[in-house]
This record gives C-alpha cells, structure tokens and sequence, in this order.
C-alpha cells in the first residue's frame, strides 16, 4: 500500500491464478445465460463447492470487479454482469435529465421488471426472482458503481425496504394481487413514515386511521417519500389508537387512486435530484378492513421487525459509493499531470491513497460478513446499525477525499458523492 503506484496489485504469486480464475468465471457466466441463471439458480452449499477460490475485492485490480469476494459465486457474477449493464445502457445515459425533472421515466420501471431486477428475493410464487439476499445486494451496488452513482432508480426501497412489509405481513389475496405487478415494474412502492413534524420518532406522528363501518378514515400527510410521486402503492403508517402512542400504530395499504389521496410536486433537494421524493395528503380516505397490513395496532413492531434490513441496505449502498468514488479518484490521480508527472508519482497522494483503500477494505469485510450474516437470517439490529453507521460515515469521508484529489476538477468524483 505505501508504494502507492498501483494500490490495487496483488502479490505476484497470485497474479496467474487470478486471471485463470477470471477467465473461468466469465466463461460459466456466458454460458449460463442471464435469464437462466436468475430463474433457476438454487441457493445451497453445494452451489459452492466445485468454485476455485476467488481474490477479495482489495486483491483486485478494482473494488469494481467482478468475479471477486468469497460470498458471491459464478451465478452471481453472470447476474451482476447483466445488472452492470442494464445500468450503463438504460440509467447513465438519461441520469441528467432525470435530475431535471425529479424522477426517472415509467418505462425504466417497467425494464427493470423485464430484466429481473425487481422482486429478486421476492418468491417466485409472487412474480418475483425467490433468490437470496446476495442477489438483492449486487443490484444495490451495482447502481452505485454505475458512472456517477445515479441515485435517481428507486430500485432498492421497492424491492428490498417496502416489498418485504407484503411478504411478511401480507394476506393470501393481498400478496397474489399487488407482488406480481411489483416485480413487473407495472406498480411502483412506497413507504410512508415521515411527516413534516415526525421523523424517526414512530411515536410523534399525527397521521391517524378512525375506526368506521366497513374500514377507516385516513387523514393526515407525509413528507420525504421517496417513489412517492410515482407510487401506486403505498405502505402508510398511521395511528389507529392514538393514547397507546407507538403501541397504537397500523399499516395500511393505499392504492393512488383512492378519493382524497393526493401527492405534492417533487421536492428540490440539494442532492439525489432525480430520485422521486414528495409529499402525500390524506384527506378522508376511506380504507376497507382488508387494507391493513399486518395486525392492527402492531404496526411499531412490524416495522423494527424490518428495520435490519433496511439499515443493511443503505450500509451496503454507501460501501459501494465509497468504492466507486476511490476508484474514480485513483483514476484521475494516475492520469492527471503536474510538473511533468502523474499525480500519483506524488507521495503524498500515494500516502492518501492508501489510507482510503485500507478503509474500504475493512468496512468492506464487515459489510460482506453482514451479508452472509443476514443471508442465513442471523443479522441482528444492532450488527445491521453498525453496518449502516460505518457505511454511511465511510462514504462522507471517501467522497470528499476524492473530491480533494480532483483538486478544480471534480467530474464524476462530485457525482459519487450526491447524498
């Protein structure tokens, strides 16, 4: 690491079998085929068995690799490929225009939906992919390793934070009724907790559910819903026995359409322009009984029951963005002159460098055995906050050591680092 030329090479003894191992990898991945691969690949050790042993993301020539990091095999690999370019081809192209407007187009929902990139550990049953959490996570990252890290696709909180509520928690009639078009693309997801004077505080919201004949009366609003303005489902959380405060919380499922649903414009915000965040305005909508999700009144537990792996998700995101943003910055360090050589001939920029791999490298690590922790359904709460934390902190200090050694020129080093 100190050397600094080439942070990223790995021991020569190694060199070789890497390549060879590469090579094997791309082969079993070409000829799987995509489609193959995502609709019958079973999850077992044995899956593992016959895999040559494959170099950790920091042994690589890039974080970026793939057919690196032990957890994943050549399945995964063939998936990630197929996600990698779903990517560069459909969302980078068009990410600038989406800023524009405040939210990506319809038609890349229902793409996605083609491409099995919605629903992946949705059962199959349900219109989904039924594959493990290791699927889910390659298409976390792989949008943040996309040029730019677009933030604009709602991919992740559809799929992998609110989908899991219906899973879980759903009827029969409510899971064959809404997952199907979800994993299509043809129905976009929300989740709606926060309000305007509530954030994380479960317990401080006003939006409330009255018992009536047949149903409730919802009233109140929302704020910060991302997918918010495109949902046609959303997943609200309100208050049905306000005096049992956190203890008197339900969910319900509201279709966009229902009378006295309303959305406000797209928010502007100072980062993550294209993604879709707005307001939602509940004004006497009417709930039949069979839109409650869950049990009435244990909507606080429903959601704690869920939190792990939304706080895994967003900790796995941000270990990607981090990765992607030290890549861009040893890139632009390696090609850009001063005084008649690279930057990267500095030893200084060496030395930053090296302290930014070895971070990442670590958390890495962490992040990786969270995965395989959650993977086998032994992630607990607090391990999945650590992951989040460690992740979230990571990302803030690698982008803006990258932005540094853009000096005047930030380019996509600024783009990693739009929160």
């Amino acid at each position: 690491l100190s050397c600094g030329i080439n942070t990223h090479t790995a021991p020569m003894m190694m060199s070789s079998v890497t390549a060879s191992r590469r090579a094997l990898s791309g082969m079993i991945a070409r000829q799987a085929g995509v489609f193959g691969v995502m609709r019958g690949f079973s999850v077992a050790s044995s899956d593992w068995e016959d895999e040559p042993v494959r170099p950790e993301a920091f042994q690589s020539s890039s974080f970026l690799d793939s057919g690196s990091r032990r957890i994943f095999s050549a399945d995964h690999d063939a998936f990630r490929e197929s996600c990698r370019a779903f990517f560069s081809e459909f969302v980078v192209p068009f990410h600038a225009e989406w800023e524009s407007q405040g939210h990506v187009s319809r038609e890349l929902w229902l793409r996605a939906g083609e491409m099995g990139l919605l629903g992946v550990n949705c059962p199959e049953q349900y219109g989904g992919l039924g594959l493990d959490i290791l699927y889910s996570a390659i298409v976390w990252e792989e949008q943040m390793y996309a040029k730019g890290s677009p933030s604009g696709p709602g991919f992740s909180l559809h799929s992998d934070i609110a989908m899991p509520y219906l899973v879980h928690l759903g009827t029969e009639e409510q899971k064959n009724k809404y997952l199907p078009p979800l994993c299509r693309g043809e129905q976009i997801l929300a989740i709606a907790m926060t309000e305007p004077g509530a954030g994380s505080d479960l317990a401080g919201i006003r939006t409330q559910a009255t018992k009536v004949d047949g149903g409730y009366i919802l009233n109140g609003s929302k704020t910060y819903i991302t997918n918010g303005f495109m949902s046609d489902l959303v997943i609200v959380v309100a208050k049905t026995a306000p005096e049992k405060k956190a203890h008197g919380i339900s969910l319900f499922l509201v279709d966009a359409a229902a009378p006295g649903f309303s959305k406000g414009a797209p928010l502007k915000k100072m980062g993550l322009k294209a993604q879709d965040t707005c307001e939602l305005f509940f004004d006497d909508v009417f709930l039949p009984d069979d839109a409650v999700l869950g049990s009435v009144n244990h909507g606080f537990y429903h959601l704690m029951d869920e939190l792990p792996q939304e706080r895994l998700q967003i900790g796995a995101e941000c270990q990607a963005r981090a990765e992607a943003a030290y890549e861009e910055a040893r890139k632009y360090v390696h090609e850009r002159t001063a005084f008649g050589a690279p930057l990267a001939d500095k030893q200084v920029v060496r030395h930053k460098l090296a302290e930014m791999k070895t971070a990442v490298a670590v958390n890495r690590a962490f992040v990786d055995n969270c995965l395989v922790l959650h993977n086998e359904g032994r992630l607990d709460k607090y391990t999945a906050s650590m992951a989040k934390l460690s992740g979230t902190e990571l990302a803030w200090k690698i982008c803006d050591e990258a932005v540094q050694l853009h000096g005047k020129v930030r380019g996509d080093a600024v783009s990693c680092c739009h929160f």
